[in-house]
């Protein structure tokens, strides 16, 4: 597919709860009515990660045809579990109220997120499945970061899981000194109670050193009758660090940053509008 052009790209503040969130949304020249909002969550290993480095999945997503609502979500190491999942979980259903300004009253809404906001975005599908309000369409998941316990092959043929290694560190400011370090909203590899989720995209590459974690997640998703759509781009690719460099990018694009497009639009575009029926009953946890 050709990349759809950017028609508006501008700063915002939405609701989340009591309070409010800084937001980025995207939206492209899709001619598609009810086109997808998706909610994307950038990378950071939970420690750090702003606005501008969510910039280039958010562009490949509105590219693909979505309204994207890219989120400056709290990080650091006083951000602990699950402080940032509440506030974007509130952030989400702020979402739903206004999807019809953003794109259309009956827009399907997704979550999307690569590294640490792959993470978060997985835990948002499983918090999704157990409220049961049945509203999320789908979810994106982009190298997630899903294990702490880091003893992949794949990341150790990154020579990362050290104890100096940035995922690390990452994992020991989220958990913190908390005893839920195995709550599937902490650690979404961690449960086993994956039926009832939202249709998932989950992609990794050759060289990411997520790719061990992503892969096992999507099969675990797959036995649980879950509809998943699990690919391996190849490399190299520099992932996760070169996700959050558009400006790099600029000009002559590596291949895979065509690849990843057209995922993505073919993902959402498998996505229908939002029907009254939609959905099948919330499976218990």
């Amino acid at each position: 597919m050709d990349a759809l052009p950017l028609t508006s790209c501008y700063d915002d503040l939405m609701p989340a709860g009591d309070g409010v969130m800084p937001v980025r949304v995207y939206k492209g020249a899709t001619r598609r009515p009810q086109a997808p909002v998706v909610l994307h969550l950038h990378g950071g290993a939970f420690t750090s990660g702003t606005l501008d480095d969510g910039e280039l999945v958010s562009r490949l997503l509105a590219e693909a045809g979505a309204v994207v609502v890219d989120v400056d979500y709290p990080t650091g190491p006083d951000q602990v579990f699950p402080t940032a999942l509440r506030a974007i979980d509130a952030l989400l259903h702020g979402i739903y109220k206004s999807r019809s300004r953003l794109s259309g009253r009956s827009s399907p809404v997704l979550v999307a997120g690569e590294e640490a906001g792959g993470n978060l975005a997985a835990a948002l599908a499983l918090m999704a499945r157990d409220q049961g309000h049945r509203k999320l369409a789908g979810q994106i998941l982009i190298g997630p970061m899903l294990n702490p316990c880091l003893a992949t092959a794949s990341l150790r043929q990154a020579e990362a899981g050290s104890g100096e290694c940035r995922w690390t560190h990452g994992w020991r400011a989220y958990l913190g000194e908390c005893e839920e370090g195995d709550h599937p909203y902490a650690a979404p590899a961690c449960t086993h109670r994956l039926a009832g989720l939202a249709p998932a995209l989950v992609l990794s590459t050759d060289d990411d050193p997520m790719r061990d974690e992503a892969v096992a997640y999507a099969r675990a998703m797959q036995r649980a009758g879950v509809d998943v759509q699990q690919t391996i781009l190849p490399g190299p690719t520099g992932w996760p660090c070169s996700l959050m460099r558009w400006p790099s990018l600029q000009g002559l694009q590596p291949p895979w940053v065509k690849a990843l497009r057209q995922r993505l639009f073919e993902f959402l575009h498998a996505i229908p509008p939002l029907t009254s029926s939609r959905g099948s009953r919330p499976q218990p946890t």
